[in-house]
């Protein structure tokens, strides 16, 4: 007898707590879509001012604007990827002969300024 009283207490107690985890259940989804509404305010202004949104709107402008951002990620991870490449190609292609006139120009406006006319210290403001 002990064994089936126990769990008909327990059955009890699981029809007493089924609601209250629901509303906890409920209210944290709530939370979390206005969590969502607050984020993405000016979004929601933009598309309807007046109106109030309901929350599989608030979903669905919150789907779109993450699918907006995660395109732009991976377009800004391309486009700097291929700069990388493009970089690290010239930086191959480049020999010290590539570096030679720049460095006989560089040496002789060194020069130049460290003649006695120009030993004047050089203050940008």
């Amino acid at each position: 007898m002990a064994p089936t009283i126990t769990a008909a207490i327990q059955q009890h107690l699981n029809i007493l707590r089924k609601p209250l985890v629901e509303k906890l259940r409920r209210e944290r989804i709530n939370s979390s879509i206005e969590q969502l509404k607050s984020l993405l305010g000016p979004e929601f202004l933009k598309q309807q001012p007046d109106s109030k949104l309901e929350k599989a709107d608030i979903l669905e402008m919150t789907v779109c604007v993450l699918t907006q951002l995660q395109q732009q990620h991976q377009q800004q991870r391309r486009l700097l990827n291929h700069f990388n490449k493009l970089q690290c190609s010239s930086d191959n292609n480049l020999t010290e002969a590539d570096f030679s006139p720049l460095s006989s120009t560089v040496q002789t406006s060194i020069t130049k300024e460290q003649s006695p006319v120009n030993s004047a210290l050089w203050r940008p403001w």
